[in-house]
């Protein structure tokens, strides 16, 4: 209690003692100070994983989902009349890397959430290219923490073997399917109507999220030590079966060393090349996808329909191949170089069947769309092998930045004087899954030697302590015993 204080006969700690409680992380103190609470049984730690899954990733799906309408929303917007699109969110990762871990992760988010909706909103305003520009820059700066500060929530809720599943629920491709149904609504809207087609859309989007952002604000948590739904008995013992991760929950002492290791090491470089390689048909399809099927011939309105079945079949790709790795152990790796070869045999369809065969040229778009199931897998790769606080919000910050490039070099692959075989887009497709294939089997070999090199250099007496350094926010380097999952 905040009336407690110690006796006059207990002395204030000394600073070296001060100093291992701030480089420790949160987790560590909070289990210090609230043991003694009577183990779960197996019915109710299910039961607590339930409130998890009914609460926590409905709220996370929310605020991942409406920061990415927005950006289906231009390529939706192009069909009824608007061309361009800026997405730019490396310039703002810097900052946002350095404050979501100086922050409460879930109340930076939903900060940057509301951010993002109110230019969403301003968007119609915009009268010329230069005042889109500008709002879409600060857009896509306030956007670049989605992912990072999504992950690291995830992360301090589930165990590694959990987390696949939940990726895909959160970061599930329903925008598609979102921005398709309104899209279609709003096409219906006579034209004698005050405003643009396109005008309306942002005008729903940004006003839904506006909303949606209050409310994450207020009660998103950051970790389950700040969890309104679970009991104080849940808490902890949801903290406590964390300690088999090893990748600890949250410290928010910016540590130099950590960020110079997430840099240095080798995997950070092979999933940030494989996020480029795996996002530049992402770019390429989440602008031109409307148009590409438009001009198979439908109308606008035909084109927004056949364009929310691609949500769906990125949703199914994630959730399978998530299950896959999730259950086959220790195969993550091989899991996402098989997942990357289905778009690639969507591309082949698309590039090589005539214009004429539209149901042949329809599967083969929607397969290109299960390019979201290997990059989901990636996601869980690197929240499964990164500890450390300050390096693990460094490294998603590098991953996301890789993202960023690739939905970057996407577009400028799909060029208009290539209509409509597209010939460098589709081509430069078959190429990055060919990329994400070879780096990813890198990143097994990588993990795989690290693993035999730790279990022949380690002795036995060297893994006792291990709930401690669990949650010392030392680095996956800095813990002799870690293993990384391949």
């Amino acid at each position: 209690m905040a009336d407690q204080k110690p006796t006059p006969a207990v002395e204030a700690p000394e600073p070296e003692k001060q100093d291992v409680t701030k480089a420790m992380d949160e987790a560590a103190q909070f289990l210090a100070h609230n043991a003694g609470f009577e183990p779960l049984s197996t019915e109710e730690e299910k039961k607590m994983i339930r409130k998890m899954d009914w609460i926590l990733l409905p709220m996370l799906f929310m605020t991942a989902t409406l920061g990415a309408v927005d950006k289906v929303a231009i390529s939706t917007a192009a069909i009824y009349g608007l061309e361009d699109d800026l997405h730019l969110a490396i310039v703002g990762m810097w900052p946002s890397t350095y404050l979501v871990h100086r922050l409460p992760s879930a109340k930076y988010l939903s900060a940057c959430s509301l951010g993002w909706s109110v230019l969403a909103l301003l968007i119609p305003v915009s009268r010329n290219w230069s005042g889109l520009m500008a709002l879409r820059f600060f857009m896509g700066c306030l956007e670049a923490i989605i992912v990072p500060s999504i992950s690291l929530i995830i992360a301090g809720f589930y165990t590694k073997i959990e987390q696949p599943p939940r990726n895909a629920l959160v970061f599930a491709a329903a925008s598609s399917i979102i921005n398709g149904f309104l899209s279609w609504a709003v096409g219906h809207i006579p034209s004698s109507a005050p405003l643009a087609i396109w005008q309306y859309l942002f005008l729903i989007t940004g006003s839904v999220s506006t909303l949606w952002s209050i409310v994450a604000f207020v009660f998103l948590p950051d970790s389950p030590m700040n969890a309104f739904f679970l009991t104080e008995r849940e808490k902890y013992h949801s903290v406590q079966r964390l300690s088999e991760n090893k990748t600890g929950i949250s410290n928010r002492q910016w540590k130099w060393d950590q960020a110079l290791e997430a840099i240095i090491d080798p995997k950070t470089w092979i999933l940030f090349f494989f996020n480029i390689a795996i996002n530049i048909p992402n770019g390429g399809l989440t602008t031109f996808s409307g148009i590409i099927i438009n001009n198979l011939g439908f109308s606008a309105v035909n084109t927004s329909l056949l364009n929310m079945p691609t949500g769906v079949m990125s949703t199914l790709s994630a959730f399978v191949f998530s299950w896959i790795a999730a259950k086959w152990s220790n195969r993550r790796c091989l899991v996402t170089m098989l997942a990357s070869c289905v778009p690639a045999i969507g591309a082949i369809i698309v590039y090589t069947l005539p214009r004429s065969n539209i149901g042949g040229q329809m599967v083969g778009i929607y397969l290109l769309y299960t390019y979201f199931g290997p990059y989901v897998v990636g996601i869980s790769m690197a929240q499964a092998n990164t500890a450390g606080s300050t390096k693990k919000t460094v490294q998603y910050s590098i991953l996301y930045i890789g993202y960023a490039v690739g939905n970057l070099i996407g577009p400028q692959t799909f060029r208009a004087n290539q209509a409509p075989a597209y010939t460098g887009g589709f081509v430069s497709m078959l190429v990055c899954y060919c990329v994400c294939v070879v780096l990813m089997a890198g990143y097994w070999t990588i993990a795989a030697i690290l693993n035999r090199r730790r279990v022949d250099g380690v002795e036995p007496s060297e893994t006792e302590g291990e709930l401690e350094e669990a949650f010392s926010d030392k680095t996956d380097f800095q813990q002799r015993g870690f293993k990384y999952t391949t």
